[in-house]
């Protein structure tokens, strides 16, 4: 959520007897960017296993029940929990769930488990063309659509052997700088190690092949990057 979402706290119970209408609504809680720095918040330390490639990482985070409205006719009761790095190297993040009875931890480690999931379709999107599916019937996509995330895993599944071995090198540019292996590094490694098994059709000069060598090691790396 945006740290300056409006958010309130739950109404009190009217007293017995009280006549008028029951608010809906009650007072507006103090802002998140204040709280950030506000000595009357109480901050609990919470280590997740798994943060973003990292692992037991160490957050401060504070949490309440509340109200969200945007207008008179809009209100979602959430519990709300806000996130601070304790290094200072993470933006304050305001994160919402639904479900009153979730813990604050078990939140932040559904909120950090969704990156997986948003990082995967991302990938079938961008590297096996889930999105530019070239179907005229909704069935036709409900039927590939599998397919493809399918095929994403039996890709992973072929290179872990090539990782195995060491076969796998990541590919990097002078714009995109990387330490860790990518989906696009697998996809080319997969596509590289097939190309070499099959029986490719070449000059029966030996002495032409050896000559063109390099030029086809450059065009087979040009190959693999724009299909990866």
């Amino acid at each position: 959520m945006r740290m300056d979402a409006r958010l309130f706290h739950f109404p009190t119970p009217p007293a017995p007897g009280q006549r008028g209408r029951k608010p809906k609504i009650g007072a507006r809680i103090l802002g998140m960017v204040k709280r950030l720095t506000d000595g009357r918040v109480k901050w609990t330390e919470g280590v997740f296993t798994e943060w973003y490639g990292k692992k037991n990482k160490k957050m401060l985070i504070t949490s309440g029940k509340a109200i969200w409205s945007r207008n008179k006719d809009q209100k979602v009761e959430l519990h709300r929990v806000l996130i601070k790095d304790p290094q200072g190297k993470m933006e304050p993040v305001l994160i919402a769930c639904s479900d009153l009875t979730a813990s604050p931890v078990d939140i932040v480690r559904y909120f950090v488990r969704r990156w997986q999931v948003e990082v995967t379709f991302a990938e079938l999107r961008r590297h096996l063309g889930v999105e530019t599916q070239r179907r005229w019937s909704d069935l036709a996509i409900e039927r590939s659509t599998p397919l493809l995330m399918k095929i994403k895993s039996v890709i992973c599944l072929l290179a872990l052997p090539l990782y195995e071995d060491d076969k796998i090198a990541i590919r990097t540019a002078a714009w995109y700088p990387k330490s860790h292996f990518t989906f696009s590094d697998i996809h080319a490694a997969v596509r590289q190690r097939i190309w070499a098994v099959s029986e490719f059709s070449t000059s029966c000069s030996r002495r032409k092949v050896n000559n063109l060598k390099a030029k086809i090691r450059y065009l087979e790396a040009l190959l693999t990057e724009a299909a990866a």
